[in-house]
């Protein structure tokens, strides 16, 4: 297994396997230094020397951009979607660099631009959610949402998953995070929406642990 990475190092290697899957070959050294405000191509160079080292790519010194990434799936069908072990700060006060973790979905399952993962939340079996489960959530408008909907909100400050519901013209979300009783909402325009879950990756047998791979897990519809 390869060695543990730095953030910046993380960072590198994450922004090399997005512009690869852009442009179908990888950025040179002195764009990488430009991306993260390094000045100095021998640092540059380090990093990715120190990436080799730990297994992460192949260097070939004599090659312009003469790097391979070794371990990642950079098939252009590919999109990588960040993951979060909680509800994350909104779009707007949030950087790619946020995320836990990143998991690589085929383009048909990932959802739509600014899609993220929420993994694991724990006490939402109410709502038919496992622990464990990766829950993938689409950014939209509160105006978008129908009754049912799993939707990733912030309620007075806290920020996790609650049931939208109407009934006789009357808004309502519902969730552990927020009490046993549904919140009443008057105007949905004025509660923070990050939006709504599409879809539920669960594994299907008892290995705790195991690595992420969509093949190994059953898409649930989301029922009402």
């Amino acid at each position: 297994m390869p060695a543990a990475l730095s953030d910046i190092e993380r960072r590198i290697l994450e922004y090399m396997v997005a512009y690869l899957r852009r442009h179908t070959y990888q950025p040179s050294i002195r764009e990488i230094g430009e991306e993260f405000g390094i000045k100095s191509t021998k640092t540059v160079s380090e990093f990715l020397q120190a990436l080799s080292d730990k297994g992460y790519l192949e260097r070939d010194p004599s090659r312009s951009r003469g790097v391979r990434i070794l371990g990642v799936d950079l098939d252009p069908d590919a999109v990588s979607v960040p993951c979060f072990s909680a509800v994350p700060a909104p779009a707007d006060s949030r950087t790619e660099d946020d995320g836990e973790e990143v998991l690589t979905l085929d383009r048909r399952l990932a959802g739509r631009e600014g899609s993220y993962f929420v993994r694991g939340p724990s006490g939402l079996e109410g709502l038919g959610v496992r622990e464990g489960d990766y829950l993938l959530v689409d950014p939209v408008q509160a105006e978008a949402l129908s009754d049912g909907d799993l939707a990733a909100v912030r309620i007075n400050g806290t920020r996790g998953f609650a049931r939208f519901l109407r009934q006789g013209g009357v808004s309502m979300l519902q969730g552990p995070d927020f009490g046993e009783t549904p919140v009443v909402v008057e105007d949905l325009s004025r509660v923070p929406i990050m939006g709504r879950v599409a879809a539920l990756f669960r594994r299907m047998d008892a290995e705790a642990g195991a690595e992420v791979r969509t093949s190994g897990y059953e898409v649930l519809p989301l029922s009402h």
